[in-house]
């Protein structure tokens, strides 16, 4: 069943939000703690389980944009898909750099795991592209919701916490907000329908949670927390705030007619975007939030 789209037609250019492809210069030093929040680590240690799910999954999604922007006719449509490729190239690259400071502290069951998310991904880019393009949008659904909590919760979350892990993680999530129309314009534009759509909110969404679930559990048996009652508690804790965070944005997503663009920003995303915009130094490191600013201003 096709879904039907108020106002004008979903590529019309004065309906996208432009997207800014940035370089994400942020520097890890090698010894950058894996539990970089200190009086959260076991956050930390889930955030870095999310982390190591993004280097498989992301290019996936742009293989899988990539592809379908070259059945769309609409021009404004085929730019956000190429402005959202080149986003998540960046985020990807950026991921494994940070990956890799965090491999290199002896966490070696993640060599494992990663070769699992390489096969499952592979095996999934073998499927139809009207199911990788569902998928892509669901998991880009969940992103909203993340990014809210997150950034609605900077100031609890991230008091003290390492600034340049801070600063990258932030980053992400105010580009995930910046494109948050592309994957489901170009689902509509390549293979609309309802029912397969909603399902992808499920299925991108939980699969990512899974694989996330698998890399922060490997860390934290590393650290010798797993298995310690208190830390399972509060992982079990911050596991459910992240769902409160985020399942709105799912059960939203999940009504027919959902479009992303009737969604508001958080206004700290938006000073983002707009002082970024202002910066006179291209190229030049990005700013670091003040982990220590009980507000965490944007840092421009």
């Amino acid at each position: 069943m096709g879904e039907k789209t108020t106002g004008r037609r979903i590529g019309a250019a004065d309906r996208i939000t432009p997207i800014t492809v940035r370089q994400g210069a942020f520097a890890f030093a090698d010894d950058t703690p894996a539990r970089w929040i200190p009086h959260a680590p076991e956050l930390a240690q889930m955030i870095n389980g999310a982390s190591f799910t993004m280097p498989h999954l992301e290019p996936f999604l742009v293989a899988t944009l990539g592809e379908a922007a070259k059945l769309i006719e609409d021009p404004a449509v085929r730019r956000e898909a190429r402005d959202f490729c080149m986003q998540e190239t960046q985020h990807y690259r950026t991921h494994r750099r940070f990956n890799d400071v965090i491999l290199g502290q002896g966490y070696g069951a993640l060599a494992e795991i990663e070769a699992e998310m390489a096969r499952a991904y592979a095996r999934l880019a073998k499927r139809p592209l009207a199911v990788r393009l569902a998928y892509a949008a669901g998991f880009e659904a969940m992103t909203l919701g993340l990014t809210e909590w997150l950034v609605g919760n900077r100031a609890r979350l991230f008091r003290g916490a390492d600034p340049h892990v801070t600063s990258f993680i932030l980053w992400h999530m105010v580009e995930e907000t910046e494109h948050k129309l592309v994957a489901h314009d170009v689902y509509q534009a390549v293979s609309p329908g309802y029912w397969r759509r909603a399902f992808g909110v499920l299925h991108g969404s939980l699969d990512v949670i899974r694989w996330s679930r698998l890399c922060y559990r490997a860390l934290l048996m590393q650290d010798g927390q797993w298995q310690r009652p208190s830390s399972r508690i509060k992982v079990w804790w911050w596991a459910a705030c992240f769902l409160v965070g985020t399942c709105p944005a799912l059960l939203r997503a999940m009504v027919p007619g959902h479009d992303p663009r009737e969604v508001k920003d958080h206004p700290w995303v938006r000073d983002w975007i707009a002082g970024h915009a202002l910066r006179q130094e291209r190229g030049a490191p990005m700013p670091l939030i003040d982990t220590q600013s009980a507000a965490m201003p944007v840092p421009f």
